[in-house]
């Protein structure tokens, strides 16, 4: 069983920047994609960002340019740098882990909040 602990989220105001960090822990687990996912209120959960453990990223064309997604795979860890952040980002983020036997993981999301 994989845990995953979200920390980074916050209030900032419009153009600030935020970093997620998001560690995954447990034994016997093989880490395939890990990324992260957004959930506005009255919307979707929806993609922002993935690494995989080649080092492959994939960005929602609505982040693309701000937010830059990394990994630490000694620390089993992702993270999310996200600069010139808008009001339309505020949401709930998500880290999210798929492991090597094809199980999804979620962490229980954090508020991140874009306002003057």
């Amino acid at each position: 069983q994989l845990r995953l602990v979200e920390s980074g989220g916050g209030l900032v105001q419009p153009g600030g920047s935020l970093r997620l960090s998001c560690a995954a822990s447990g034994s016997g687990f093989g880490i395939n994609i890990m990324g992260w996912y957004r959930q506005a209120p009255g919307k979707e959960r929806e993609l922002s960002a993935r690494i995989t453990t080649s080092g492959s990223t994939n960005y929602a064309d609505s982040v693309k340019g701000r937010f830059t997604i990394s990994g630490d795979a000694a620390k089993n860890t992702v993270y999310l740098q996200m600069n010139s952040l808008q009001r339309e980002d505020t949401a709930v983020y998500y880290c999210n882990v798929h492991d090597n036997w094809g199980h999804v993981y979620w962490g229980q999301g954090t508020q991140v909040t874009v306002s003057s």
